[in-house]
């Protein structure tokens, strides 16, 4: 039998002076509610309540136990009012993963709002390109960029990052600017590693669709690596535009091809099947969501 309850109803007893009086209060059987004292006393091995036909009175244990009882019972209560309030008030440390281009463009200024809404709420943010566990690694919330393979997650889609072709002006100047999306083969086209060695970049106009395979002198695992090495001059890159707009804008970059249409890479924020998460963790995807979905 459940220890607590067993306390819960012994408590009870003593207080009401009747078995049958608990049995209903309980919803059990007079006789489940005599099992839960005596399960109690063959724990302890002694007895905590004399009974006759009349009454039911304490042993000197049994009054000494008593005490302890509605002191464990309170602590328990205590410790569940804690509990339910940190699920009804977002507060706490909440631990959120992200790309780390995602992460640092778009995703911290919307946690410097969040936290002006919240600010009970700390925010450790690991930023990391690689697939996270975050069940493993005791993560909160995670942002995924690409095919979504998480059946033992609660997933919810945001805004698809578009991809952008972009060099910078040098460069250009240097090699010239492609016109269709088969003259990249001529050109340097900076790696992402997380794509593969020998990975193609797919161009779509309407109906027309081309798949260009990309060699360059130059890889990385990291988006900020590829948009510097753009910057210099050093080759042609493409990546989410949330990287690049701004550098595209300011006419550090140029957006090549923008008649062509590169694949979006899908975006979602995932979290754990908790069937009750704390306010901070519901609080926080609905704010992203909000914003971004």
């Amino acid at each position: 039998m459940d220890r607590l309850t067993s306390m819960a109803v012994f408590v009870r007893v003593v207080e009401k002076g009747s078995f049958a009086a608990v049995a209903d209060e309980f919803a059990l059987s007079t006789t489940m509610v005599a099992n839960h004292v005596r399960a109690l006393e063959a724990q302890l091995g002694t007895r905590l309540l004399e009974r006759t036909t009349r009454r039911h009175s304490l042993t000197e244990i049994g009054a000494v136990y008593v005490e302890r009882c509605r002191d464990v019972l309170s602590s328990v209560q205590a410790a569940d009012r804690v509990a339910e309030a940190l699920r009804a008030l977002p507060q706490g440390t909440l631990r959120v993963t992200a790309p780390v281009s995602y992460g640092a463009h778009r995703l911290v200024p919307l946690i410097g709002q969040y936290m002006v809404q919240f600010p009970e709420v700390r925010v450790e943010l690991n930023l990391n390109d690689r697939v996270v566990d975050l069940l493993e690694e005791g993560i909160d919330v995670a942002i995924r960029s690409g095919p979504l393979q998480a059946p033992n997650l609660i997933a919810r889609p945001l805004r698809p990052a578009r991809m952008l072709t972009v060099a910078s002006p040098a460069y250009l100047q240097r090699h010239g600017t492609p016109q269709q999306p088969a003259d990249l083969v001529e050109h340097n086209c900076l790696g992402f590693m997380p794509w593969g060695r020998d990975h193609e970049w797919q161009f779509t106009r309407g109906e027309q669709t081309e798949r260009v395979p990309v060699r360059g002198s130059f890889v990385s695992n990291n988006g900020q690596a590829l948009l510097t090495a753009a910057l210099s001059g050093i080759g042609v890159v493409v990546q989410a535009d949330v990287l690049l707009e701004q550098a595209v804008a300011s006419g550090q970059l140029v957006q090549l091809l923008p008649d062509w249409e590169l694949p979006t890479r899908q975006i979602h924020i995932v979290r754990t099947r908790d069937l009750r998460p704390t306010a901070k963790l519901r609080s926080f995807v609905d704010f992203i969501v909000e914003r971004l979905g």
